[in-house]
């Protein structure tokens, strides 16, 4: 249990049966009446965002949760198997509760969050920016710079990015893995 004027970003927190990441907080001393923490908490299962206040001296329970990277090894079906690189252990993931998991290749280390008592995954994270080779694009005609607009551009996991109309074929980039947007060309 923890009090409520102790929760910070990144605080886990088990509220009505579902976990929450304390995603932003803000203490507030009103002119009149008691003092507050005002959250914004995501949920861990969906992701929505919930705002709620909580008293000062209020107990809230804590969950402690691990982080720890694992290695993508292949996709079986719906889930993600990887691989823990100190113990070698193997685990199955889904695949929806991996952030950026259309641009994963075989061999990225991505952060695997978990309740440290119940040793369940609560979601696993790829790093913000990945570098991707481009295997099929239409073929960038010489002066095609002067304006910013995109086309269309697969890349080796199998997902469609948005790119300058300069980029070609076997070209690396930089992918920004949250949204899926273009980040640069890598030389």
């Amino acid at each position: 249990m923890i009090n409520a004027q102790d929760i910070k970003n990144g605080t886990c927190i088990r509220l009505d049966g579902d976990l929450y990441f304390c995603i932003e907080f803000l203490h507030v001393k009103p002119g009149k009446g008691n003092t507050f923490m005002r959250t914004k908490l995501k949920n861990v299962v969906d992701g929505r965002v919930l705002e709620r206040r909580f008293n000062i001296g209020e107990k809230l329970e804590d969950v402690r949760v691990e982080r720890r990277p694992y290695q993508y090894l292949y996709m079986d079906g719906q889930d993600a198997m990887f691989m823990n690189n100190e113990t070698f252990e193997q685990i199955p993931i889904s695949k929806d509760l991996i952030t950026g998991a259309d641009f994963m290749k075989e061999g990225d280390i991505v952060e695997v969050v978990s309740d440290a008592s119940t040793e369940t995954v609560l979601f696993a994270e790829m790093p913000i920016k990945t570098q991707l080779k481009i295997t099929y694009t239409e073929p960038g005609v010489k002066g095609d710079t002067a304006t910013n607009t995109l086309k269309p551009a697969t890349v080796e996991t199998g997902a469609t990015v948005r790119v300058p109309l300069f980029i070609d074929t076997d070209e690396i980039i930089e992918v920004d893995t949250r949204d899926g947007s273009y980040q640069g060309r890598v030389r």
